[in-house]
């Protein structure tokens, strides 16, 4: 299976240190791997490539932070620039129709706090839900997303064991939607979990 992974984290380098430990995680592997803050610096998304990209791949990861239960900006533009009509969906529109299309999340609260009676009222899979829905206008298969909560507090050790099980998930070949909607994974006392 060919994976494509699209890293969208506006500080890469900087400001996250999960992420750039799941980026790491994919060096040697042949995975392909695209950093859209660093191709995109001034936000001019070269369509045709990244089309072309997404063609001759089986499963699309998308990693990033949940940004305002959501997708960072660029991330958002790629959506709305790359998926487009006649291409993604509508008449002529069945580029993308069977691949699969992975989140992989990066959350700064707690789990407990991403479900009804938490501060964010809602689970993740339940905030994913415009993203699952543009996944099924292009005809892909939504997967369970990968997520780590507490992204701002874990330990190094910790960073380090999410990387292996980020490394681990978006590999399976055998990812479908008959993975149980949470399969808990203590992480030292903190928490995560696979939606």
């Amino acid at each position: 299976m060919k994976t494509l992974v699209i890293v969208a984290h506006p500080n890469l380098n900087g400001g996250s240190n999960v992420n750039r430990a799941w980026r790491e995680s994919l060096v040697g592997t042949d995975m392909n791997v695209r950093e859209l803050y660093d191709l995109y610096p001034n936000w001019t998304i070269d369509i045709q490539k990244e089309q072309e990209l997404l063609v001759s791949h089986d499963r699309i990861v998308f990693q990033h932070p949940f940004y305002w239960y959501s997708v960072p900006p660029l991330l958002k533009k790629y959506f709305d620039d790359v998926l487009t009509y006649g291409f993604a969906y509508g008449a002529g529109g069945d580029k993308l129709a069977g691949k699969e299309w992975v989140e992989a999340i990066s959350c700064g609260g707690p789990l407990p706090s991403y479900q009804v009676g938490g501060y964010n009222r809602y689970s993740i899979s339940e905030l994913l839900r415009p993203i699952e829905a543009t996944a099924n206008l292009c005809q892909m298969l939504f997967r369970p997303a990968f997520t780590v909560n507490r992204s701002m507090n874990l330990s190094p050790e910790e960073i380090a064991e999410s990387a292996k099980r980020y490394l681990a998930y978006i590999s399976d070949p055998n990812l479908d939607i008959s993975t149980p909607s949470k399969l808990f994974a203590k992480l030292s006392g903190g928490d995560s979990v696979v939606e």
